[in-house]
C-alpha cells in the first residue's frame, strides 16, 4: 500500500482506495467531539441565560433594579469563577487528564445550578453564579484540548470549532428557555436551575468514553492509547500516528525536566506562542462579544424597544445567527485558514459596530421611541454577529489548542483560557457603567478601536496553522523564535 503526503495538511491519503478523512468519515470521533463539546454547550447557555434571566430577577430583588454594579456583579461573578477554573483547569488536564478533568467541572456546574435555582437573595445567586463559573473555566480550557487530541489534523479545526458550535448552540438554547418560561412563576429560577441538566448528561455519557489517546501514550499507558487510536484512525494512518507519539515522548524524555509557570515566559518559542494565542483571546472578548451575549435584550431595550418578551424574541433572533455562522465557520477553517478567517471577520466586525455606534449616538438625540435608528441598532447586532461568528468565535479556541508543545499544552491552555476569561470580566463588568457615563454609541466606538488593534494583532503576530501536526507547529515557534539559521526547515513559508 502506497502512502503519500497530502499537499498543505500533515495527513495522508491511501493511493490503493483514495480515501481522504472527511469530517463525517468517522462516527467515533464524532461522537467524542459532541459529549466533549457539552462543555462548550454549558459554557454558552450560561453566558446566554443570563441577559434574559437579569431582566426577572430585577423584579424579583429591588436592591437588583436599584444598582448596575450588582447587576453586573451578578452576571460577571460567574466570570471570576470561571478564571479560577480556567487557571487551575490547566494543571488539571496535565496531572489528571481530560476526563476527569470534565467530570469535576459536571459536578461543579450542576452544584451551582441548584444552588442558583434556590437562592433567598442576590448575594447567594452571586454565590452559585461563582460555582458555576468554575465549571465553565475547567470545562473551557478542556474540551478544545480532549477534541483537538482526539482529532485527525486535516479536520481538527473543524472539529474543534464544533466546540464552538456547541457554546453559541447553548446561548441559542437558553434563550428559547428565556422565552418558554417568561409567562411561569418563578421565572428566572427556572431559567437558571435547568443549566444543570446538560451537566448531568455528560457526566454519565463521559464516564463511558476513554481518555484522550495522546494523554495515555505521554502520561501513563501506551498500549491504551493504541487501542483508542485505533478507533480514531484506519490501519494506514495508525502506525503513522503512533511513530509520531513515539517521537514525540522520546523528545520529552531528553529534555525532561519540570514544566514550570516561568517557562513560558523565560522560553522565547512558547512566549511567542503564548503571545500570540493569549492576545486572541483578549481581543476575542474586548472586541465586545459577550457584551452583545450577556447585554443583547439590554441593549435591544436600549435602542427602544421596552417589552421583555420582545427584547427577548429580538435576542433570540441574534443567537440563532450566532449559532448558524458558526456552522459556516466549522467549513471555511479547515478550508480558508484560521488567519484569514480572523482578518475577514474582524474587518466584518469593525464596520458593524461604527453602524451600532452611529445608530446609538443619532437614538440619543430622539425622544427615545423605537424609530429608524432602533432598528438600524438591531440590524448592527445582527451584521455584529454575522461578521463575528464565523471567524473570532471558533479561530481564538481552536488556534490555542494547536499552536502549544505537549508539556506546555494544558498549562498555555489553562493560561490563555483565563486571559480570555478576566478580558470577559472586564467587558461585562464595566459595560453598563460605561454606557452611563459616556453613552452607548460611544462605548460601542471604543469596541470598534479595539477591532482595529485586533486586525493588526492577528495579521502581525498569529501564524496559519491550517492542515499542520503538533509537532510541526513547534517547529515553526521554534523558527520565529531562532531564525531560519537553525537548520529547520522553513514551515511556516512553504506550507502556508
Amino acid at each position: 500500500m502506497t502512502i503519500i503526503s497530502l499537499p498543505g495538511s500533515s495527513g495522508y491519503l491511501d493511493a490503493s482506495n483514495n480515501r481522504k478523512v472527511s469530517y463525517f468519515s468517522n462516527p467515533y470521533v464524532l461522537g467524542l467531539t459532541f459529549v466533549a463539546g457539552i462543555g462548550g454547550l454549558l459554557f454558552g447557555y450560561d453566558t446566554g441565560v443570563i441577559s434574559g434571566a437579569l431582566l426577572y430577577i430585577k423584579d424579583d430583588f429591588p436592591e437588583v433594579n436599584q444598582s448596575s454594579f450588582l447587576q453586573e456583579t451578578i452576571v460577571s461573578m460567574a466570570l471570576v469563577g470561571a478564571m479560577i477554573g480556567a487557571a487551575a483547569g490547566g494543571w488539571i488536564n496535565d496531572y489528571f487528564g481530560r476526563k476527569k478533568a470534565t467530570l469535576s467541572a459536571d459536578v461543579v456546574f450542576l452544584l451551582g445550578s441548584v444552588v442558583m435555582a434556590a437562592a433567598p437573595d442576590p448575594y447567594i445567586l452571586i454565590l452559585g453564579r461563582l460555582l458555576v463559573g468554575l465549571g465553565v473555566g475547567v470545562a473551557s480550557v478542556t474540551a478544545p484540548i480532549y477534541i483537538a487530541e482526539a482529532s485527525p489534523s486535516e479536520i481538527r479545526g473543524g472539529l474543534v470549532s464544533t466546540n464552538v458550535l456547541m457554546i453559541t448552540g447553548g446561548q441559542f438554547l437558553s434563550y428559547l428557555v428565556n422565552l418558554a418560561f417568561t409567562e411561569i412563576p418563578g421565572t428566572w429560577r427556572w431559567m437558571l436551575g435547568v443549566a444543570g441538566v446538560p451537566a448531568a448528561i455528560q457526566f454519565v455519557l463521559m464516564l463511558f468514553l476513554p481518555e484522550s489517546p495522546r494523554w495515555l501514550y505521554m502520561k501513563k499507558d501506551k498500549s491504551e492509547a493504541a487501542t483508542v487510536l485505533a478507533k480514531i484512525y484506519d490501519p494506514y494512518r495508525l502506525e503513522e500516528e503512533i511513530d509520531q507519539l513515539a517521537t514525540a515522548l522520546e523528545e520529552e524524555r531528553l529534555r525532561r525536566q519540570a514544566v514550570s509557570y516561568l517557562d513560558v515566559f523565560r522560553k522565547k518559542e512558547i512566549r511567542l506562542a503564548f503571545f500570540a494565542g493569549a492576545g486572541l483571546q483578549a481581543f476575542q472578548q474586548f472586541t465586545g462579544i459577550n457584551t452583545v451575549m450577556y447585554y443583547s435584550p439590554t441593549i435591544v431595550q436600549m435602542a427602544g424597544f421596552k417589552s421583555n418578551q420582545l427584547a427577548l424574541l429580538l435576542s433570540l433572533i441574534v443567537a440563532l445567527m450566532n449559532a448558524m455562522g458558526t456552522v459556516v465557520g466549522i467549513y471555511l477553517i479547515d478550508h480558508f485558514g484560521r488567519k484569514k478567517l480572523a482578518l475577514t471577520s474582524l474587518s466584518g466586525v469593525i464596520v458593524s459596530l461604527i453602524l451600532l455606534a452611529v445608530a446609538f449616538i443619532l437614538q440619543s438625540s430622539t425622544s427615545g421611541n423605537v424609530g429608524a435608528y432602533g432598528w438600524i441598532a438591531v440590524i448592527g447586532l445582527a451584521l455584529y454577529i454575522a461578521f463575528f461568528a464565523p471567524g473570532m468565535g471558533p479561530v481564538p479556541w481552536t488556534v490555542n489548542s494547536e499552536i502549544y508543545p505537549e508539556s506546555y499544552r494544558g498549562m498555555c491552555g489553562g493560561m490563555s483560557a483565563t486571559v480570555n476569561w478576566i478580558s470577559n470580566l472586564i467587558v461585562a463588568q464595566s459595560f453598563l457603567s460605561l454606557a452611563e457615563a459616556v453613552g452607548t454609541g460611544v462605548t460601542f466606538l471604543i469596541l470598534a478601536g479595539i477591532a482595529v488593534m485586533a486586525f493588526v494583532f492577528v495579521a502581525v503576530f498569529v501564524p496559519e496553522t491550517k492542515g499542520l501536526s503538533f509537532e510541526e507547529m513547534e517547529k515553526i515557534w521554534k523558527e520565529k523564535a531562532w531564525g531560519n539559521g537553525s537548520g529547520k526547515e522553513p514551515l511556516l513559508e512553504s506550507r502556508s
